[in-house]
């Protein structure tokens, strides 16, 4: 195709008909679907702003406010790309426009710019999506918790390396990865507080020379505070980058314990049965459990990841100001990511309040592979007063011995093992001794220091996390309730002004 021929495929004005194609109408749809709703509650947050700081008479801010109100009623889902407007806003802008003039419809965009309002509601979508994970993530805290509790006694084998390491128990494990989600809440709250401060007022860059008032738009929007240098208000992006980082973190160690619960749920380990719902029965081999509900959730979790990851790359190295690198093609990465990590949360939360333990099993194995030999070790020196050294030496041949000829640990008599011993030290244990050296349960119950697996300090951890677990849910309602009230706020402001009883 010929240049000539091109151009007139494509038009000779702004948009072009690829520009169309591949940009503005994929634009169109992400700000239809994710950004309809926020749209029109800045428009009538910025209009009660502007009639209460006698910017525009009440009688005019009356009809704009009644316009908005019609329009917002637009059923968003059926709404179409349309080549005449260049994006959302400008198509709403019109449909207003018909409702009340466009001479009115003008003065809705008075100090105001597409730049301040465009960053506002970016932050009230994400504010939504990152509430709405920490929610999730608190669900399945509460059932790691519940469980912990259920297993604070279940004895099992814990792994360094992959390989059988010492006695813990299924309540200790549970509770650690519990702590980690936790710390994954507070990275996520920390994005929020990031996220939910307003931009508006900063206009294009430098305000306005009209008297806003800033701080009532943030009031009125439920914003907690403002991101008050005007030029940081449009030129940052470390907004995106925190919210990104949260649910990188969160997702990145939620796939570490999802892929530990895959390989529990195997036939060969045969540590947790995965309940039915979750479980998929293979179409050709009838005796099949898969656990695809783990599966999907890994996999999303590595999805979700990717998201987060493709925002973060598209802001790196963009200039410090106004860009579209970081506006509307990037802000669907964001979503997405946070709408597949809530995925997996509730995936996740499903699985683990409804999965069994086989517990006389794994308590069967914590009595092999000689993992409660650092106990011996222990013993020597605590009790024996063998120099450490030695007594890890000492620990060390009996292992192997084990190895050699075959043998669990507790299976060696108590002859065998002091004649190990006064090879290398004259100290001798008790039958007694070997007893609870060679017992799992003994060397759970052992380690009480703070921290340990012991059940009782398991038990102590878990009634703490309990209670910041309750702290950490009243937050949040107190949060959605503080919204919920800032937009109960706005609604009588704009009642007000329509009803003439300012």
């Amino acid at each position: 195709m010929k240049k000539e021929e091109f151009i007139e495929q494509e038009g000779s004005e702004f948009p072009g008909k690829s520009y169309v194609e591949h940009l503005l109408r994929h634009v169109f749809e992400d700000q239809r679907d994710y950004l309809f709703t926020d749209m029109f509650k800045i428009h009538r947050a910025h209009v009660v702003m502007l009639t209460e700081q006698n910017i525009i008479p009440q009688s005019e801010a009356k009809v704009m406010l009644q316009g908005i109100e019609n329009v917002s009623k637009t059923d968003y889902r059926s709404l179409q790309y349309d080549p005449h407007f260049e994006d959302l806003f400008f198509m709403m802008e019109q449909k207003i426009s018909e409702e009340i003039g466009s001479d009115l419809a003008g003065k809705i965009h008075i100090a105001r710019s597409r730049n301040d309002m465009g960053v506002a509601m970016y932050r009230m979508v994400l504010r939504k999506h990152i509430l709405q994970l920490i929610g999730s993530s608190l669900q399945v805290g509460e059932a790691l918790l519940e469980q912990a509790n259920r297993h604070k006694h279940t004895v099992m084998t814990a792994y360094t390396h992959t390989q059988p390491a010492q006695p813990t128990t299924l309540g200790h494990y549970l509770l650690a990865i519990h702590d980690v989600l936790s710390r994954d809440v507070d990275r996520l709250w920390s994005a929020y507080r990031c996220v939910n401060r307003s931009p508006l007022g900063a206009a294009a860059l430098s305000t306005t020379g009209f008297p806003i008032n800033r701080n009532r738009v943030r009031e009125l929007l439920g914003f907690q505070e403002l991101v008050e240098n005007s030029y940081d208000a449009i030129a940052a992006g470390d907004y995106l980058i925190e919210t990104a980082t949260s649910v990188l973190s969160l997702m990145t160690n939620a796939g570490r314990w999802i892929q530990d619960f895959l390989l529990q749920a195997t036939r060969e380990f045969s540590v947790i049965r995965v309940a039915d719902p979750y479980v998929q029965i293979s179409s050709i081999m009838p005796q099949k459990r898969n656990p695809v509900s783990i599966e999907h959730s890994r996999s999303l979790a590595s999805s979700s990841v990717g998201e987060a990851l493709s925002a973060i790359q598209m802001i790196h190295n963009t200039p410090f100001g106004d860009i579209v690198d970081t506006e509307d093609d990037l802000q669907p990465h964001l979503y997405r990511s946070y709408e597949k990590a809530n995925r997996v949360m509730h995936l996740m939360h499903a699985v683990i309040r409804t999965m069994t333990v086989n517990e006389e099993l794994v308590t069967k194995r914590a009595r092999t592979s000689c993992i409660t030999i650092t106990e011996l070790a222990d013993v020597l020196a605590r009790e024996k007063h063998v120099p450490f050294r030695l007594s890890h030496k000492i620990a060390s041949i009996i292992a192997k011995t084990c190895t050699s000829q075959n043998k669990e640990l507790h299976e060696l008599s108590v002859e065998e093992v002091n004649e190990m011993i006064a090879h290398v030290y004259p100290a001798q244990v008790s039958q007694k001794d070997w007893e609870a050296i060679t017992c799992p349960n003994e060397f759970v119950k052992r380690r009480k220091v703070q921290g340990g697996p012991n059940p009782q300090e398991v038990s102590r951890m878990i009634t703490l996390r309990d209670q910041q677990l309750n702290e950490a849910i009243n937050k949040l309602c107190t949060e959605k309730e503080r919204l919920r009230a800032a937009a109960e706020q706005l609604d009588r402001a704009v009642k007000n002004i329509i009803e003439d009883t300012v």
